[in-house]
């Protein structure tokens, strides 16, 4: 087969020890077979896994990389994939971000960029199409994400820079700092900020002239133009602008799966005062978009009165509103506004932020940590002071805040009566969707190759929806099913959610690759292609120690039924759970310890790989 279109088949690999940078030629066959992005990104980690010592050490490489549907005239197409080690979970990684910054990648020449070892001093790397330079950024030290944005974009005299950076918490090697980038989009999981700060890399900024090759342009635009008017005839389509992730605040609400005071309950009494309908009619003063994306899903809000007056962001989504509102007892927006500015400007997780904070409040109620650890400092159900003051200790490292900025695996390892509390898996902590209720939802979190998070497979709405007419086979499968058809987003270069909230034909995808690339390809072949990068990421993670037994969800899911709301009294039981993770395993043709077999490899061209 022969691209003629849709990739530059370039790589920029920097070497930042030695201020180097090299240009890689890359084949159509390496294009084709792992597609771009986050499945680029895992291939290229697995070839470097061996020189890998540390994750926060010069020998971890960080791989970030759009895809070959980036930057086209497509719905949503403006994704980028950062793909390493974690520092959080000693596994596999990669966190995806949306914008500008991934076209802009692209209008530069490349399909991607590799980062390796560490800057003598803190240094930001200035892409201008061909001209690649390490550029000091002592003045931006310490400066929150935001703030580092805009004083380059002044000291370098252009406002239409792509730039992504991390603020002080990244700097620190906060466990689950983030990649931050045109004011709160994010690659927001698995610690790539503390990479970054780790290789004393403050930004990348880029500025690309170059046009994106394309096989079909006619076919393209064409494409792209049912798209949008697919989309935009959605009944859903001017709600879900209006309000974008947060119309799920009142979905998981009423289902009972909201992480409450966490994770001890599903239903929070004061969901009514943290939903998208306060947003809209009380904090929201503008839409935003990522690149070509008409479903403008960024909220724009402000707080207008209060302590916390005159706070303004992006956001927030939906797992920001959880975590920082039902699951640690908030009830007031303007306070849930509040954290999403300071974990943006921080730069670290909101989901893992919000997640620990609230582990570490009940185990101040549990008595399991003192008023003296936690620096005199009592900690409350809703008490938004205390919670503000604790993402500043967290970003700063300061106190109890060096602490949880080790994340889970720190907080267990200095108070192992707290494991209990944590709901996470693999090391990282769970997104917010409570499983007790939905073994395939449990499922999906287990077997995630990142750990904890919902971006794998969303099979919970489908599990609910169906109910008890479902057999195990069945849920396996939609598990499977999910966690290869969402990952084939991220290594497109497009989001999902045009597929997930519009119903958008996943088919579609196969149309736009074929036109993009002029390689003829239906959604099966690009299916194989996505199993086989789970794979990949599998072996990579065995590799480095994982065992079956991280397959499992949290302590909490199989020992503490729900306790009110619709699903009360639900938990999962552990033999149906190791009944349906053996049925996972033997269809995703692995042995009964989750280790792909050899047919399996060979089934999907990955010989090569020895695990």
């Amino acid at each position: 087969m022969t691209i003629k279109g849709g990739y530059c088949q370039k790589i920029l690999e920097m070497d930042l020890s030695k201020n180097k940078k090299h240009v890689i030629e890359v084949s159509d066959n390496f294009a084709v077979k792992y597609v771009g992005g986050r499945g680029w990104g895992a291939r290229i980690i697995w070839e470097n896994l061996e020189q890998i010592k540390d994750p926060l050490s010069p020998s971890n490489i960080v791989v970030i990389a759009p895809g070959p549907l980036s930057g086209l005239y497509l719905p949503a197409s403006g994704k980028t994939s950062f793909s390493s080690i974690s520092p959080a979970t000693g596994l596999y990684a990669d966190s995806n971000m949306g914008g500008m910054f991934a076209v802009e990648i692209k209008q530069a020449g490349y399909d991607a960029i590799i980062i390796r070892g560490r800057a003598e001093k803190l240094s930001y790397l200035f892409i201008d199409d061909d001209c690649v330079e390490l550029k000091s950024a002592k003045k931006y030290k310490g400066l929150g994400c935001t703030e580092t944005e805009r004083h380059l974009k002044e000291d370098l005299g252009d406002e239409t820079l792509r730039i992504a950076t991390i603020g002080p918490a990244g700097e620190n090697l906060v466990k689950f700092s983030c990649i931050n980038s045109e004011w709160s989009r994010n690659a927001g999981r698995t610690g790539m900020g503390a990479i970054f700060g780790s290789k004393n890399l403050k930004a990348i900024v880029i500025r690309g002239t170059k046009d994106l090759p394309v096989f079909d342009l006619t076919r393209l635009v064409e494409l792209g133009e049912h798209a949008y008017k697919t989309l935009k005839s959605h009944r859903l389509f001017e709600f879900w602008q209006r309000q974008g992730l947060m119309t799920v605040v009142d979905y998981a609400n009423a289902a009972g799966i909201m992480p409450t005071h966490n994770f001890k309950d599903t239903c929070f009494d004061d969901a009514d005062k943290i939903n998208g309908e306060v947003m809209e009619t009380f904090y929201k003063i503008g839409d935003t978009a990522c690149y070509a994306c008409p479903m403008t899903c960024g909220n724009v809000n402000l707080v207008k009165e209060g302590k916390y007056a005159g706070t303004v962001t992006e956001g927030p989504e939906y797992e920001t509103a959880c975590m920082f509102g039902s699951n640690v007892g908030i009830n007031d927006f303007a306070a849930v506004l509040r954290a999403n500015y300071l974990c943006d400007e921080y730069g670290v997780d909101t989901i893992s932020t919000g997640n620990l904070i609230a582990a570490v409040i009940e185990a101040y109620e549990k008595g399991i940590l003192t008023l003296d650890e936690l620096g005199g400092m009592a900690l409350h159900w809703g008490d938004s002071d205390s919670i503000m003051e604790l993402i500043r200790k967290i970003g700063k490292r300061e106190g109890i805040g060096n602490v949880i900025a080790e994340g889970s695996y720190g907080l267990i390892k200095k108070w192992p009566a707290i494991k209990q509390l944590i709901s996470q898996v693999k090391g990282l902590e769970q997104s917010s969707y409570d499983v007790r209720s939905a073994i395939t939802m449990a499922l999906s979190y287990g077997t995630s190759d990142i750990g904890g998070h919902h971006a794998r497979a969303w099979t919970i709405a489908k599990e609910l929806e169906v109910g008890s007419d479902w057999t195990l086979d069945e849920k396996a499968e939609i598990v499977i099913y999910q966690q290869t058809v969402r990952p084939l987003f991220d290594m497109l270069g497009v989001c999902r959610l045009p597929w997930v909230e519009l119903g958008f034909s996943e088919s579609a995808y196969a149309e736009f690759y074929s036109a993009a690339t002029g390689i003829e390809t239906g959604l099966e072949e690009l299916l194989k292609r996505s199993e086989a990068v789970y794979n990949i990421t599998r072996a990579i993670n065995i590799k480095l120690g994982a065992t079956i037994k991280d397959d499992f969800p949290s302590w909490r899911c199989f020992n503490e039924p729900i306790k009110t709301g619709p699903l009360a009294g639900k938990k999962l039981e552990m033999e149906e759970y190791t009944k349906i993770l053996q049925l996972y395993y033997n269809k995703r043709g692995w042995n009964e310890n989750g280790v792909p077999l050899p047919k399996t490899l060979d089934r999907l061209e990955l010989t090569d790989i020895e695990i």
